[in-house]
């Protein structure tokens, strides 16, 4: 069931990587939503002051009479400030930004570089906490000449400061949105995958009934080719050839049988191991062997390379297995004249490592990810052709899984491909 386990865990992770960028979306779109609210507001207010007070500015040029009854007029509210120069650089008139703002804010005078009538948000990073300040720029005008600058500005330190803190909010609940979306996500991935969990059940237990109830009449079928294949009485070639035949595919039956039996059981955690001190390399050389008539028709050269003798606590049937599935499959998918070889190594103290190569016709990097997978077979005419299932690999990984290993392969098309077994001794 761990194939549906992590299938569910993927469906959760992908969700939650859904709701995630959802979220971050939504968080940026709503702070620049409210930014830019905030800032035209705010920009058109300044314009409107600064158009006021360049208006206000030229009526007390021209009427310098009228200085102390507009003093109200020079008064700063809701923080705003002004400031009033000549081309020379000279002040003229100003209403004062804060103490703490006004360095700041004559230095920003003294280094402007924004177009007549732009709106600019300047922050001064030197301070312990930020200060933001929105100014503009507007000229005052006479007789198509320019004669002063009016610079106009408000400290929008705490509607910024205000901003931030609602988008803090905002992303701490998206955070807690998000934990909940998962929950539930990983929830309802559980209740999408149970009709699946129980199909899957019904079809391993199928192939597991079938496999153990075939097994007895292929034995039959088995004994009793046997029993004519040695009958004196037939002489007819043609009878034999018939018998062979039907030899053949009883042992090809009962292989998939076999095979089908032990996938059943490991998806059901039926298997364990019998561990017993083995002899790992000797296990190779009986492999080798057995595999040497197959490879002596297809004129392939099998070598043994490595440790003369490896002793670990294995379960020896199940190496045997293995060993017999790689050397098979490698045998199979190298052409003729090639060499396959058997490494038994033990690179580190309590480590094994088991290593089949072939020189045949390698695997696509497309093919890699699926070898290993049950019915999987890379050249499907091919291994239909030498029997194989696509069963062969799919053990090999459940027997090095059970003993706690990792299988790898490296491979190259045309070149050869090579089979990595780590245990641990």
């Amino acid at each position: 069931m761990n194939v549906f386990q992590q299938s569910r865990r993927q469906l959760t992770l992908y969700y939650s990587l859904i709701m995630a960028v959802f979220l971050i979306v939504l968080i940026v779109v709503v702070h620049q939503s409210m930014e830019w609210s905030m800032k035209s507001e705010q920009a058109r207010e300044l314009v409107g002051t600064a158009e006021y007070i360049a208006g206000g500015q030229e009526h007390l040029m021209q009427h310098p009479e009228l200085a102390e009854e507009m003093e109200d007029w020079r008064t700063s509210s809701d923080r705003l400030f002004f400031y009033v120069f000549d081309m020379d650089g000279e002040p003229i008139n100003f209403s004062r930004a804060s103490e703490q703002l006004e360095p700041f804010v004559i230095d920003l005078i003294s280094r402007w570089d924004m177009e007549a009538g732009e709106v600019a948000v300047k922050t001064d990073r030197g301070k312990r906490r930020h200060v933001r300040v929105m100014m503009i720029a507007q000229p005052m005008m006479e007789d198509g000449e320019q004669i002063a600058t009016v610079y106009v500005g408000k400290d929008v330190t705490a509607m910024y400061n205000g901003l931030e803190k609602a988008t803090y909010s905002l992303a701490g609940l998206a955070v807690l949105a998000l934990a909940v979306a998962a929950g539930v996500g990983h929830f309802l991935a559980g209740k999408a995958i149970v009709p699946l969990i129980e199909a899957y059940e019904k079809q391993r237990q199928f192939a597991a009934d079938a496999s153990h109830e075939l097994r007895t009449p292929l034995s039959v079928v088995m004994a009793s080719a046997d029993l004519l294949e040695g009958d004196p009485s037939i002489k007819s070639p043609f009878l034999k050839q018939v018998i062979g035949d039907v030899r053949d595919e009883v042992k090809k039956m009962t292989k998939l049988v076999s095979d089908l039996l032990f996938v059943a059981r490991s998806d059901n955690q039926a298997l364990r191991l019998k561990l017993s001190k083995v002899d790992l390399a000797a296990d190779a050389d009986q492999t080798i062997r057995l595999m040497q008539p197959l490879a002596d028709k297809k004129k392939i050269t099998l070598l043994r390379e490595g440790e003369a003798s490896l002793v670990a606590k294995l379960d020896e049937q199940k190496m045997k297995q293995l060993l017999l599935i790689l050397v098979d499959n490698a045998v199979k998918y190298t052409p003729e004249g090639g060499k396959v070889t058997v490494r038994v190594m033990s690179p580190a103290a309590k480590k094994i490592r088991v290593e089949v190569e072939d020189t045949g016709i390698g695997i696509s990097e497309a093919d890699m990810e699926r070898i290993f997978d049950r019915f999987f077979r890379v050249d499907k005419a091919r291994s239909r052709e030498m029997g194989g299932n696509g069963l062969g690999l799919a053990i090999a990984q459940e027997i090095v899984n059970l003993h706690g290993g990792t299988i790898n392969v490296e491979s190259k098309v045309g070149e050869g491909t090579k089979f990595i077994v780590a245990l641990k001794g």
